[in-house]
C-alpha cells in the first residue's frame, strides 16, 4: 500500500531469553513515570503507557542497536501483549453489572444500539466511498474490502465511560436518570460491540477459500470433498458454531457460577479464587478460537459469567492489579512501538488518502456516538439537552478501542497505520467529554431585577 516504513526491526542472530528483560524493564519504568505525570493532569493512564512506548521506541533510531530486535519485540514484548489483551477484556466482563442490564428499560438498550451502529454505519459508508473513488486505497491484500470497511467502523463501537462517571460524580449527577441511563447503556454497548467484533472477524474468514485453520468450521470444510466446499457453506457453519458456543457458554456458566459462589463462601477473599478465575479465563479464550470466535470474546464472556458471583469484586481487583502491574503497560507500550513501523510518507498519494481517512475517522468516532445515542434518547422522550448529555457521555474512548483496533490489525483486516489515530481519538474524547458535560450541566445565570 505504501512505499516504506519508518524503521525495520533488526534481526537478532543469537536470541537469548535474558535479552527480553532490558526492553521490558525500560517500558515498565517509563510507563509508570508517564502514568504518574498524566494522573496529575487527569488524563487516563493508558495515554502514559502509549507515550512510554513512543519514548522507548526512539531506540529504533540508534544505528546498530540490539535492544529492540525481532526476538525481544515479537517473542518477548509481544507475548506479554497477548496476555494483556485477554486480561483487559476479562476485567471488562467482570466489571459488567448483569443485574443492571436486567433492570434497565428499553431506553438504555436502544441507546446502546444507536451508539454501536450509527458510528459503525457512518464509518463504513465513508470508507466505502473512499475505496470507490480511489480504487480501493484502503484495501489490504487478501481481504475483501467490505470487511476492512466494516471493521474500521467496528473499532468505533467501543465506549469507555470511566471519565464520564468521574465527571458526573463530581457534579453530583451520577445517580440521576441521565447517569443511570449512561452507565447502563455503556455496559450494553460493550457487550454488543464485542459480539459484533467477533462476528466481522469470523465472517471475513468465511470468504477465504483456504480452510486450513484449526477451528471447527475449517476442519469440517477441509474434511469435505473439494466439490462440496463453498464460501456459503463455510459461512453457515461459522454462524452455527458461533451460536453453539454462546449456548455452551450460558450452559457451563451456570455450573461455573455455582462453583465460584461455593468457593467464595468457603474461602472468601482467597487468592485461589483469583487463580481459578484466571485459569477459566485463559481456557475459555482458548476454546473460543476453535469456534472461529476471537479469544478476547471468550475472555469477556468468562468475565460476564463471574460478574454475578459473590467474589466478583475481589476477582476483578486482583485480575486488574495483575494486569496493570505488568501486562497492560507492556501491551500499550508495544502498540506505540508499532507506530514506528507506520508508513508516514507524505509524498505518497496512498498515504495522504489514508491520512485524510484517519482524520475523518476521528470525527465520525466523536460525532457518531453523539448522534446515535442522543437521537435514540430523543425518541425515548429525553429532553433535547438531556439527550445531548447522554450522547456526549458515551463519546469517551479508552483501552478497549486500542484492543479492538489491534485485534483487527492482527487479523489482517485493517492497517496498523490506524493506531496513531486511535491515540488522538482517545486524547480528544478524554479532554472533550468532561468539558462538554460540565458546560451542559451548567445552570444559566439568573438575572437580578429591581422591584
Amino acid at each position: 500500500m505504501y512505499l516504506k516504513t519508518l524503521i525495520d526491526i533488526p534481526t537478532d542472530p543469537h536470541p537469548e531469553a535474558f535479552k527480553i528483560l532490558l526492553p521490558l524493564g525500560l517500558i515498565l519504568l517509563t510507563a509508570k513515570l508517564f502514568a504518574l505525570l498524566f494522573h496529575k493532569i487527569k488524563v487516563p493512564q493508558v495515554i502514559g503507557f502509549l507515550c512510554a512506548g513512543l519514548v522507548v521506541g526512539l531506540i529504533y533510531l540508534i544505528p546498530g542497536q540490539t535492544i529492540l530486535t525481532d526476538y525481544t519485540v515479537t517473542n518477548g514484548i509481544g507475548f506479554f501483549s497477548k496476555i494483556a489483551v485477554i486480561l483487559i477484556l476479562f476485567s471488562a466482563g467482570v466489571e459488567t453489572d448483569l443485574k443492571k442490564i436486567k433492570e434497565v428499560g428499553k431506553a438504555s438498550i436502544f441507546i446502546a444500539l444507536g451508539g454501536v451502529f450509527v458510528p459503525m454505519l457512518l464509518t463504513f459508508v465513508a470508507a466505502h466511498i473512499i475505496n470507490m473513488c480511489t480504487g480501493n486505497a484502503l484495501a489490504l491484500p487478501g481481504v475483501d474490502p467490505i470487511f476492512t470497511e466494516l471493521y474500521y467502523g467496528v473499532v468505533l463501537t467501543a465506549t469507555s465511560v470511566s471519565i464520564t462517571v468521574a465527571t458526573l460524580k463530581e457534579l453530583g449527577k451520577l445517580d440521576g436518570k441521565i447517569g443511570s441511563a449512561l452507565v447502563s447503556s455503556a455496559i450494553i454497548d460493550d457487550v454488543i460491540g464485542i459480539i459484533v467484533l467477533s462476528l466481522v472477524i469470523s465472517l471475513s474468514s468465511s470468504d477465504n477459500a483456504d480452510y486450513s485453520g484449526s477451528d471447527i468450521p475449517s476442519l469440517i470444510m477441509n474434511a469435505l470433498p473439494h466439490e462440496a466446499q463453498s464460501p456459503g457453506l463455510n459461512l453457515a457453519l461459522i454462524i452455527i458454531f458461533m451460536l453453539f458456543f454462546f449456548g455452551l457458554t450460558i450452559g457451563l456458566g451456570i455450573f461455573i457460577r455455582k462453583f465460584f459462589n461455593w468457593m467464595g463462601e468457603k474461602y472468601p477473599h482467597h487468592i485461589r479464587n483469583t487463580i481459578f478465575s484466571l485459569a477459566f479465563c485463559f481456557l475459555w479464550a482458548y476454546v473460543a478460537e476453535y469456534f472461529n470466535i476471537a479469544d478476547i470474546t471468550g475472555a469477556y464472556l468468562m468475565g460476564l459469567i463471574l460478574s454475578s458471583t459473590k467474589e466478583h469484586n475481589y476477582i476483578d481487583h486482583r485480575a486488574e492489579t495483575t494486569n496493570n502491574y505488568l501486562f497492560a503497560p507492556v501491551f500499550f507500550g508495544n502498540i506505540a512501538l508499532g507506530m514506528y513501523q507506520s508508513n508516514f510518507n507524505f509524498t505518497d498519494p496512498a498515504f495522504l488518502t489514508f491520512f485524510g481517512f484517519g482524520c475523518l475517522w476521528i470525527v465520525l468516532g466523536l460525532v457518531g456516538k453523539v448522534l446515535g445515542c442522543s437521537g435514540v434518547a430523543l425518541c425515548f422522550k429525553f429532553k433535547g439537552k438531556d439527550a445531548l448529555k447522554i450522547g456526549v457521555g458515551m463519546m469517551a474512548r479508552a483501552e478497549v478501542l486500542i484492543v479492538c483496533a489491534q485485534k483487527g490489525v492482527d487479523a489482517g483486516l485493517i492497517s496498523n497505520d490506524i493506531v496513531p489515530f486511535c491515540l488522538i481519538l482517545i486524547l480528544l474524547s478524554s479532554f472533550l467529554t468532561p468539558i462538554l458535560l460540565k458546560a451542559l450541566y451548567k445552570e444559566p445565570k439568573q438575572e437580578c431585577t429591581l422591584a
